[in-house]
């Protein structure tokens, strides 16, 4: 059974559903990486710095003869591993990659082949794939936007589209971050920005695969979610989209927030104020965090709010709304209803 090189959209279309074997050094892997690869360095850090030394300094021949003293020890072990793997998928197709689709990825397909697995090589490497990440945001999308205030429950709405069949891209759960300055609490480290893109570019591809021009809901978020940036050529396609705004009463979104962070602990919540200190002010940094101090959290999430309100104001990113929707509450199930609803009267 020969190795099957594919070029990276079929590598793309073939692997969904089966075993990706990233076969780069640890760090390359822990950066960024083809969502749902699993990693299985030929070599680690240390072995690949070795080898690349040797590869500039000496010759090729060289370093390649470095590299099997490195890959000879591995060579069962790295067949055992995906022979256990596959054991517990319902396929026996494995599929390999490495940065350019060069010798590392060679040699493990090579010996996975040579034991008898079903093997697909990624012509050009993880390289290739960031080239096809980056082409995704130059495609043009159908795109809403989901506006409204800090607390209105924007991204609870999104979910329930998502459960009603509509195409949803949350680009907070993407990033680990829910975009303030409390919006990493309870959420678990980000990826970088390179795997976040990674994620959002794989995301839309599986959204639009079946028709380009479906229509895909996004929250109305600026260029960062914590240390992660959004695309600029996908938040350039964000500003340009059709708007949809709702609005819901202060006390609601009050309420909603006391609910969702009042449960982190006080030194959390007062770090997250001095974070936005300098915009805030000294006078309502202060008292916010007294209202922390004391478990009010009410009123130390009102004076935030009213910040957040006015950034919101102030930042103007987005096309003017094509339709205000005026909501009573903060139920997300009845609220995605509600915004449907009149979204289809506007047709």
């Amino acid at each position: 059974m020969a190795i099957k090189t594919l070029y990276i959209d079929n590598f793309i279309s073939q692997s969904n559903g089966n075993v990706v074997i990233d076969v780069r050094s640890p760090s390359e892997y822990q950066h960024a990486h083809f969502p749902g690869a699993i990693s299985i360095p030929l070599f680690d850090d240390e072995e690949r710095k070795v080898v690349g030394t040797t590869y500039k300094q000496k010759s090729r021949e060289s370093a390649i003869k470095i590299g099997l003293d490195f890959f000879g020890p591995k060579m069962r072990g790295i067949v055992e591993q995906v022979e256990k793997i596959l054991q517990k998928a319902s396929t026996k197709k494995v599929f390999v990659h490495c940065w350019r689709g060069g010798m590392r990825s060679g040699a493990v397909a090579w010996l996975l082949e040579l034991y008898g697995f079903d093997v697909h090589l990624l012509k050009g490497g993880y390289k290739a794939y960031r080239n096809w990440v980056l082409a995704q945001f130059v495609k043009k999308y159908n795109l809403i936007i989901l506006s409204g205030y800090t607390g209105s429950g924007k991204t609870e709405i999104l979910h329930e589209f998502e459960r009603m069949g509509e195409a949803v891209i949350d680009l907070e759960a993407l990033a680990a971050h829910k975009g303030s300055t409390f919006g990493a609490l309870g959420q678990g480290s980000q990826p970088s920005t390179e795997y976040f893109e990674n994620l959002l570019a794989l995301k839309l591809y599986e959204l639009t695969k079946e028709d380009e021009e479906r229509l895909i809901w996004v929250e109305s978020e600026s260029n960062r979610l914590g240390i992660d940036l959004v695309n600029f050529q996908f938040h350039q396609q964000m500003k340009e989209a059709t708007c949809i705004h709702i609005e819901v009463p202060k006390e609601a979104r009050i309420n909603k927030i006391v609910e969702e962070y009042g449960v982190f602990e006080k030194d959390e919540l007062m770090a997250g104020v001095d974070r936005i200190s300098k915009r805030l002010g000294g006078l309502s940094t202060k008292q916010a965090k007294e209202f922390i101090a004391k478990e009010d959290f009410y009123d130390a999430f009102e004076i935030l709010i009213n910040y957040y309100d006015k950034a919101y104001d102030a930042s103007k990113l987005f096309q003017p709304p094509i339709l205000d929707i005026h909501l009573e509450g903060t139920d997300a199930d009845v609220n995605a209803g509600i915004v449907l609803e009149q979204i289809r009267k506007t047709k």
